[in-house]
Parts: C-alpha cells; sequence; structure tokens
C-alpha cells in the first residue's frame, strides 16, 4: 500500500512539474496587463476628490505610463509577444525581457515610495492636472496605431 502512495505521489509531482516547465518557455506579453486604466476622470470628478484619493490616480497613472512608454515602437496594448514580433523566443531574448521587468519594478517601487513621502506636499490643484495629463497621455497612446504608416 506504501508503494502505491509513494508511486502515486511521485507521478503527480512529475507531472506538475513538468506543466510549469513548459510554461517557462511560453512567448511574454511586452506589455504587461495591468498598464490599462479603467476609468478616465473629468477635472469635475478630480475636484470632488480627497487628496489621499488624487495621490493613489497619481502614482497609478505613472506605473501605467513607465511600463508603456519603453514600448511603444512595438506596441500600444497587453497580449503583443515577442514571437508576434518576430522577435526569436530564445534563452537570451527571455532572459533581457524578465531583466527589463525587474528593473523596472524596481524603479516603480523606489519612486512609489518617494511620491507617497513627497507628494502629499504638492498643491491639490497641481495633482488634478498632472493626472489629466497622464490620462490624455494614456488616450494618445491607444489612438497611436493611427499614426502608424
Amino acid at each position: 500500500m506504501k508503494i502505491k502512495i509513494i508511486l502515486i505521489s511521485f507521478s503527480f509531482f512529475l507531472v506538475t512539474g513538468l506543466g510549469f516547465a513548459q510554461k517557462r518557455n511560453e512567448p511574454k506579453s511586452i506589455i504587461s496587463d495591468n498598464v490599462s486604466i479603467k476609468k478616465y476622470h473629468t477635472k469635475e470628478d478630480l475636484d470632488r476628490m480627497q487628496k489621499g484619493q488624487l495621490l493613489d490616480l497619481y502614482v497609478e497613472r505613472i506605473e501605467s505610463l513607465v511600463k508603456l512608454l519603453p514600448y511603444i515602437a512595438f506596441a500600444t496594448k497587453p497580449g503583443v509577444t515577442m514571437t508576434t514580433l518576430g522577435i526569436p523566443n530564445d534563452k537570451d531574448n527571455r532572459t533581457a525581457l524578465d531583466e527589463q521587468f525587474d528593473a523596472t519594478e524596481s524603479f516603480l517601487e523606489t519612486n512609489n515610495e518617494f511620491q507617497r513621502r513627497i507628494l502629499p506636499y504638492s498643491d491639490t490643484k497641481n495633482l488634478v492636472a498632472a493626472i489629466l495629463f497622464f490620462e490624455e497621455t494614456m488616450k494618445a497612446l491607444h489612438e497611436y496605431s493611427e499614426f502608424q504608416f
């Protein structure tokens, strides 16, 4: 009985390991899924918000832009992979993309700490203006494909 349990357990771990091993070689999306903005705001919407809510929106928009801007030569929406762009999905290219994602996350962590410490001293009107600017920039990036010839 013990041998059957051991063999079944071993088989289960072997199959699970193979399942995860296959996912490592799948092409990754160049743009992460969390770069989109769920809701765009009007000046009136933002004027009614408290400063804490504005700070959150400000930081969220910076994150979206930082995760999107370096890749606009490839795409402006999530789902595009190296393979769909004709870039070889080899180990070196996947490693380079992983390193870029890690560097971006590190920058965003440092930036978020800074923003959370310094932004509360900013003027609310300037926060509103910046959020509106970031949102207009995101809208323009989604229309970017119209400029491609």
